[in-house]
């Protein structure tokens, strides 16, 4: 898939700026603060509906306007298409592909594929179990567009299951028997198991694809001197593929756990608790990884899911890179280079042009980006 054209009209600091990409990658050049990372954001909302730095859409309204929108066209082996997002700061999106308005958000997935990599995925190791989960959900929405509407089904039972928790322990006397009411209780957690089994047995098969590719990219990257082990670790413990299984498993755990959430007040069983742990010649990468390390996790990491989607969708991603050849040492630089080539359409951010040989250079259209305006350089 290629991008050939990018319009954006009161998105972030773009008062109005149209776009057309004329080579295979696209070198943003400026200073800090002045766009670069704006426009890459804005490629990330059309591939995921997400922005890793915000899940406010006023935020990404120019101030003192109420909507933005973003317009692309991509052309991809069956065609072109036209995408539309407009974003409002006090109301719903609008989603539109080739001129038709989605009933669904959800149904504009799967057009745009990208892998965005900036300064902040190191957070993807150092940060919390959220952190985590939000990467393998994000990648599972390009992969299975469906697993949106899984994941929603399964928070809104959850947030549903929390309510009558709080509801049946607000009004309780200080000698009262710690119980929630039998009947309603085994409703909701049979709701749950069902739709947590759903999104544990993607989670899974996505990882299980997953890992031996990021493993193969980190012995390369690290020159074989370091093993990468990468495991999942659901809420509710498995060793089978069996939804049957899975969800009886669920439901064992959420009885063991009942007086618990009475106490705390909230449902402490399913995949909204799982974590992803990764480490490296069998030492936890989260706390003991040196900092190159990590970097070299990521990368893997970032490198295995374009290889991932390009697999699953039959057409190569695009690169999102965001500031990160300045994270990694020049190994580092050369190893992600060399891997991109033409393969994969490439928006990079930078300050300079220094990290890039003069055959990139030759091969990359240079954009110059100061104060939310583009020029060619």
């Amino acid at each position: 898939m290629f991008l050939q054209s990018l319009h954006l009209q009161q998105f972030r600091n773009y008062g109005d700026q149209a776009i057309e990409f004329l080579a295979p990658k696209t070198i943003l050049l400026g200073e800090n603060a002045q766009g670069k990372s704006n426009l890459l954001e804005a490629v990330e909302l059309l591939a995921t509906l997400k922005s890793h730095r915000t899940n406010r859409d006023r935020d990404l309204v120019q101030n003192d306007t109420t909507t933005a929108q973003i317009r692309a066209d991509l052309k991809r082996e069956l065609g072109v298409a036209s995408l539309q997002l407009t974003l409002r700061s006090g109301s719903r999106r609008t989603a539109v592909i080739n001129g038709e308005t989605l009933r669904r958000q959800q149904d504009f997935l799967g057009n745009l594929n990208a892998v965005q990599f900036s300064c902040l995925d190191l957070e993807l190791v150092r940060g919390g179990p959220g952190r985590r989960r939000t990467w393998a959900d994000t990648l599972l929405m390009q992969l299975e567009p469906v697993y949106v509407h899984i994941l929603q089904q399964y928070s809104q039972a959850l947030k549903q299951r929390n309510a009558f928790i709080k509801q049946q322990t607000a009004d309780v006397m200080p000698d009262h028997p710690p119980r929630l009411d039998p009947t309603q209780l085994a409703l909701w957690d049979a709701q749950l198991a069902t739709l947590g089994t759903r999104v544990i047995r993607r989670r899974t098969r996505m990882l299980k694809r997953l890992i031996p590719i990021a493993q193969t990219w980190h012995q390369a990257i690290s020159g074989s001197t370091e093993q990468l082990e990468i495991c999942y670790a659901p809420n509710v413990e498995i060793d089978t593929d069996d939804a049957n299984q899975i969800q009886q498993a669920f439901l064992d755990k959420l009885k063991t756990r009942t007086t618990a959430e009475y106490y705390q007040r909230t449902t402490l069983v399913g995949p909204h608790r799982d974590d992803i742990n990764f480490l490296i010649d069998e030492t936890p990468a989260r706390q003991y990884g040196s900092q190159g390390q990590q970097r070299t996790l990521v990368l893997a990491l970032k490198l295995s899911e374009l290889q991932l989607i390009e697999a699953v969708v039959g057409e190569p991603p695009l690169l999102l890179l965001d500031d990160v050849l300045a994270e990694l040492d020049l190994n580092r630089q050369n190893q992600l280079l060399d891997t991109i080539q033409d393969r994969f359409q490439t928006l990079i951010t930078t300050t300079h042009l220094g990290s890039f040989d003069a055959k990139w250079l030759t091969s990359s259209q240079v954009l110059q980006v100061a104060d939310g305006r583009l020029s060619s350089s």
